[in-house]
């Protein structure tokens, strides 16, 4: 059974308290008996995709393995050299009709592209984070997921730890007070190249270098392309890599999402400017300040998010104040007693929501949390969920169980991650331009800055349909 998102649910589960939804199989051509097997597909299987292909087998059964790069399939089909091997995701889909569900694990530029080929034809799919690469296409894959009626998500891990979950509770009843302010950070930074790759080299015998470009535009190999994270039409910079984990526990627990269920009157917008290195159309400044101004969200007040990247000007100071003196740290354990303190934050990445009770401090996955000062919150369980739904401790279970048709929650469905990335890629237009811009959650556009508009979408080679 296939799991069904729409609107009207979204609604009803509002007593979750996060926009998450509790999923049950809806009417399809095809259902599961219960803890069947389901045919899964990989898309990309080196790097992360080499750990998918690892963990997949011992809960699914794996079909078909695609990449582009011969070396790294061959490398993970060691253990299963029965699966067939594709290199182009459009004729797998076309060929495997058994296959129930993908998992897509390539180079960001064609996340979006192979998760809208899969939905389109019928598929769940599980996208490994970033989602995608653009406003336009977190947008288009929410639609499609929702069209199809497939069961999604997006693999940022923390959001299914139980502090993750427990964080989220604790600031729905009110434990923090309003908050007002939030800072995300990472202290990776851009690459800032100044120019493009120049030149051409020998494509290598084991890399389909057409298909590794897939929607983006053509151009003559060279080895610096592979280094995709670092060009702003091939990666998503550190909001992608990093940010996709870091933000979410904020995005979900302060109700952002409902700015993208809000009644057309209302006209939410959300504000974005930025700060940076020095303005970069072609890769990512070394640096970045980005501030979101986020209107109030029913009787949530409006609240200031910044996105702190790359060890900006005056960072070292204000992430001290941020964490405060030792003493507003819990004290070590029986355990750690007479050991090297535990530093329970770290600088290079990490979130800080400042309530008018107190604070929360979240580590880069947004695994664990703390809530500080810790005398102020003794006894306070933050150990697990106490009414949302307990995890299976990753991503992927959750998401095999709704592509099954059970009764479970997809905590980072394309319904919540959708807008959600739609929100954060607004990051990698803000460093473009020396102005503030305001989005409209509700039509997907820049309203007061149209060449900034223009960059929500990009251009896609014929062949690659989205």
């Amino acid at each position: 059974m296939r799991c069904m998102i729409s609107r009207r649910d979204l609604f009803r589960q509002a007593a979750l308290g996060t926009g998450m939804l509790v999923l049950a199989g809806s009417r399809s051509a095809r259902s599961y008996a219960a803890n069947a097997k389901l045919n899964i597909a990989l898309i990309g299987v080196g790097g992360r995709g080499k750990w998918y292909a690892d963990v997949i087998p011992r809960q699914a059964n794996v079909v078909a393995f695609c990449d582009v790069n011969e070396s790294k399939a061959q490398a993970a089909m060691k253990d299963h050299p029965e699966t067939p091997l594709f290199h182009d995701f459009r004729v797998m889909l076309d060929k495997q009709k058994e296959i129930d569900g993908v998992i897509v694990a390539t180079p960001d530029h064609t996340h979006a592209t192979a998760a809208a080929a899969a939905m389109m034809a019928g598929k769940h799919a599980f996208v490994e984070k970033p989602l995608c690469g653009c406003v336009h296409e977190a947008r288009r894959l929410r639609e499609l997921a929702e069209k199809h009626k497939v069961a999604t998500q997006m693999g940022n891990q923390g959001s299914s730890g139980g502090q993750f979950r427990r964080g989220i509770e604790l600031i729905e009843d009110g434990v923090l007070g309003d908050i007002t302010e939030v800072y995300v950070w990472n202290s990776g930074g851009g690459a800032d190249h100044k120019e493009l790759p120049q030149g051409e080299q020998p494509v290598p015998p084991y890399l389909k270098w057409d298909l590794w470009l897939g929607p983006a535009r053509e151009r003559p190999f060279h080895a610096k392309w592979l280094a995709w994270p670092h060009w702003r039409d091939l990666g998503t910079g550190q909001i992608g890599m990093w940010g996709s984990h870091t933000n979410y526990l904020t995005f979900l627990a302060l109700k952002v999402l409902d700015l993208w269920h809000a009644e057309p009157a209302a006209k939410p917008r959300i504000k974005v400017r930025a700060e940076v290195s020095g303005i970069n159309r072609i890769s990512f400044p070394r640096w970045e300040k980005v501030h979101f101004t986020i209107p109030a969200r029913g009787n949530l007040p409006p609240y200031t998010h910044h996105w702190i990247n790359g060890g900006a000007p005056g960072w070292k100071e204000k992430l001290a104040e941020l964490i405060g003196p030792e003493s507003d740290w819990p004290p070590p354990t029986e355990k750690e007693k007479g050991k090297e303190p535990r530093k329970p934050w770290s600088d290079f990445a990490g979130a800080m929501l400042l309530g008018s009770k107190g604070r929360l401090h979240s580590t880069g996955h947004n695994y664990t949390i703390d809530l500080l000062p810790a005398r102020q919150f003794e006894g306070v369980d933050v150990s697990g969920p106490k009414r949302l739904t307990q995890s299976h401790g990753m991503p992927e279970p959750d998401w095999l169980r709704c592509a099954r048709g059970d009764k479970w929650t997809a905590w980072s469905s394309f319904a919540s991650t959708g807008p959600y990335m739609e929100m954060l890629l607004l990051v990698n237009i803000a460093t473009q331009f020396d102005a503030e811009l305001e989005y409209d959650p509700l039509e997907g556009r820049i309203t007061n800055h149209p060449e900034a508009d223009a960059l929500l979408r990009r251009p896609y080679r014929p062949g690659w349909p989205l």
